[in-house]
């Protein structure tokens, strides 16, 4: 990837929210850190896949980077523009090479349009000089590309499934022909049969139209499948970033390990023979992390010197990232003992 220029490079964006935690007429405002110091790059034809617990930051940063909410620090460079330094209305034009895929597919249709509608919508805002004819021609196409029959251009969204739903907001999201695609947890409200068809829909349409994507979900299984890098998030900051195939099979960050490790593995007799280190504990509130580390509060490595430090995303010689204080000495104890060193003593 490193031999291709970027076409997305997001460099320290930072966003927060103001929050009044005051009660009985009382103000206390406290600076939620959503997205806290992230950089990452995204390489054409790209699947970069982002993961985390909820209320880490990965539906916030989708937003930072699509101008939906404004960032208070950082960059957000598309093809050599600032997007973070642009007006509302040139934010607007935009969006016609950068477009979002919603998680809930029949919420984010309008139910009083019918299909035909919903998809042409985005043509009327960009090119209201299309004749309806082109405007037709071009969504029945769209819509035979996801899968749909455009015999059902006059259909509402109310006599669809939730995978159709969804393969019509991918048709909305594709009908202008974007350059990148934000899939903002796409398949997590789907049955997981139709999980994996839209997933399949989706890496069928990136090889076509040679998008590229920003794959946000929960389920590691998913964005392993569709990813070519995932980036790992917690609290807002990033914790490693690095290949799919490294990142699966040799994660260096404990929180990495962690996430891996609570996926089941489909074989009961592997499953119970498995030896899993869970997380204890439940994430902190963004409102107050711990200081140095945010996730040491949780790690099993923890030593005093990560209350006092916070870790920088360091680069690893195999094209990695990974903001661990311990990442090697955990790694080569790991590789000499298989199993993990024990945290210092306070």
């Amino acid at each position: 990837m490193s031999s291709r220029a970027p076409v997305l490079k997001v460099r320290d964006l930072a966003v927060h929210f103001r929050v009044d935690r005051g009660r009985f007429f009382r103000h206390d405002y406290q600076t939620l850190r959503a997205v806290d110091n992230v950089s990452f790059d995204l390489y054409p034809a790209e699947t970069l896949g982002i993961v985390g617990e909820s209320g880490c930051g990965k539906s916030t940063l989708a937003r930072a980077i699509l101008g939906l909410v404004r960032p208070q620090a950082g960059s957000v460079v598309w093809l050599g523009e600032d997007l973070a330094g642009l007006s509302d209305e040139a934010m607007r034009l935009k969006r016609r090479e950068i477009q979002l895929i919603f998680q809930d597919p029949l919420g984010s249709l309008d139910p009083r349009m019918t299909v035909g509608e919903i998809v042409a919508e985005p043509l009327r805002v960009f090119y209201p000089s299309m004749s309806r004819l082109q405007v037709r021609e071009r969504v029945a196409g769209m819509m035979k590309l996801v899968g749909l029959s455009p015999a059902q251009i006059n259909r509402y969204p109310h006599e669809f499934s939730g995978g159709q739903c969804q393969r019509i907001g991918i048709a909305r999201a594709l009908v202008v022909n974007p350059r990148l695609v934000v899939c903002d947890e796409p398949v997590s409200a789907l049955d997981v049969s139709i999980q994996a068809q839209i997933v399949n829909l989706l890496k069928d349409l990136q090889k076509k139209l040679q998008l590229s994507l920003i794959f946000i979900a929960h389920d590691l299984s998913v964005v392993r499948h569709v990813s070519d890098r995932v980036l790992v998030m917690y609290l807002g900051r990033i914790m490693e970033v690095a290949d799919r195939d490294s990142i699966y099979l040799d994660p260096r960050h404990p929180y990495t390990r962690a996430l891996i490790e609570s996926v089941p593995i489909p074989d009961p007799v592997a499953e119970r023979a498995r030896v899993r280190r869970a997380l204890e504990g439940d994430m902190p509130s963004p409102l107050d992390p711990p200081t140095g580390c945010v996730f040491r509060t949780r790690c099993p490595f923890a030593a005093p010197v990560c209350a006092d430090r916070v870790p920088v995303l360091e680069a690893l010689e195999d094209g990695r990232q990974v903001a661990c204080l311990r990442h090697e000495e955990i790694r080569g104890f790991a590789e000499e003992t298989n199993s993990v060193p024990p945290a210092p003593e306070s």
